[in-house]
């Protein structure tokens, strides 16, 4: 192996996180990024610095098609022959993760991703279309979990994926057996290693998915959270309601310091009603909640802020996902070492040690400070956003 090269034909991200925003994975160095990622602005349409495709990429038709999309956008596609990618290694860690965050490969899905994990509390079935993304959240809650520079690889089998979906159908444990949420069926979540709108102008690949969904005849449902507020292409898509669009959103003390790339948070609501309009089940995940100073206004402005934007929507079907902040000790290493002089309260001290399913262990807020965040949220939207279903507390 060459040490300039990374195997594009490997995961991005090691290990399953037992809950779609645990971070895992202890053992990484630390990183000094230090003023690599752009400050918080208004998201434009990402466009990859360099995109490369493996051999077998191009044998599956879904390839073929990525590869028309990226070269009808004046970016060339460069062939590997081999599945490893020369120059993306710099002379500095800091110099390797900025070629590597503007470098897309389009692969083959690898057989691991193929064998789909559970992943509770947010969904029966975890569905990976692609991983990696190009926002840069000082939050990241995969910070620990990366194996390697962060290049984005986009999965050229989409078909195959979608099709080994069926077998899956009624068998998971989230949703297919919960009382409480038997009305979504059996749920496939697209979203777990990426942003599906960072990367969709460029792929195409959840257009197809919510198709593919829509001509599904079975209590079945696809999910995914975004950033990002471009949904054009997703408005008048026949989608049968089985797709449920969730925007990621926090308060604008947070939003605006530590999403950065990303879309403001009120587009992000804009695209939702437009969405919801359009008959999609759509839904909150509010996270990381931050207990800041003076939290209850800044999260009660956001609650307004929802309430506004799907005020007068017809058959409004509004789900919220809640989720603290929390770290590891590795994620928390590699976040400093990315973000040195960042803001974010990341103090073992004043947090309480917490064993994950897998032996993990994470640092959440104490019992008092989430009992109060977790009676104000649910308090707060039965007021504001009645309409709102909370599916999970975490």
């Amino acid at each position: 192996m060459q040490p300039d090269s990374v195997d594009v034909d490997e995961p991005l991200a090691v290990g399953v996180p037992p809950a779609p925003h645990d971070a895992s994975g202890e053992r990484v160095p630390t990183r000094d990024l230090a003023g690599l990622a752009p400050p918080p602005r208004p998201a434009r349409r990402w466009t990859p610095g360099r995109v490369v495709a493996a051999p077998g990429a191009l044998d599956h038709p879904h390839g073929r098609r990525i590869v028309g999309r990226v070269e009808a956008l004046g970016i060339e596609v460069e062939r590997l022959r081999a599945n490893r990618l020369i120059g993306v290694r710099g002379e500095t860690e800091r110099e390797t993760y900025a070629r590597a965050k503007s470098t897309m490969a389009i692969v083959v899905s690898p057989p691991s991703r193929r064998r789909l994990q559970p992943i509770a509390p947010s969904a029966d079935w975890r569905v990976d279309l692609a991983e990696g993304c190009p926002a840069h959240c000082q939050y990241c809650y995969l910070a620990g979990s990366l194996s390697g520079p962060p290049v984005t690889r986009v999965y050229a089998d989409l078909d195959e994926i979608l099709d080994g979906l069926a077998g899956y159908a009624g068998r998971g444990t989230v949703t297919s057996r919960d009382a409480r949420r038997a009305e979504e069926g059996t749920t496939f979540e697209a979203s777990c290693y990426t942003d599906p709108l960072a990367l969709e102008h460029l792929t195409g690949s959840w257009r197809r998915a919510v198709e593919h969904f829509a001509g599904w005849d079975a209590p079945v449902q696809l999910r995914w959270t975004t950033k990002y507020d471009d949904v054009g292409t997703f408005v008048g898509l026949a989608h049968a309601g089985r797709t449920r669009v969730r925007f990621s959103v926090n308060c604008l003390p947070v939003s605006t310091r530590f999403e950065g790339g990303t879309s403001p948070v009120p587009a992000r609501l804009a695209a939702l009603r437009r969405l919801a309009l359009d008959g999609y089940p759509v839904g909150l995940t509010i996270a990381p909640i931050i207990a800041l100073p003076d939290w209850r206004t800044h999260y009660g402005e956001l609650l307004g802020m929802v309430a506004a934007a799907v005020d007068g929507v017809p058959g409004l079907d509004l789900t919220a996902e809640l989720i603290t902040h929390r770290f590891t000790p590795g994620s928390r290493e590699v976040l400093l070492g990315w973000y040195p002089r960042t803001r974010l309260e990341m103090d073992e001290a004043r947090r309480s040690r917490k064993h994950g399913k897998f032996g993990a262990v994470k640092f959440v807020y104490p019992r008092e400070t989430m009992t109060e965040l977790r009676s104000w949220f649910t308090a707060e939207l039965a007021a504001q956003v009645p309409s709102c279903r909370i599916l999970y507390w975490t």
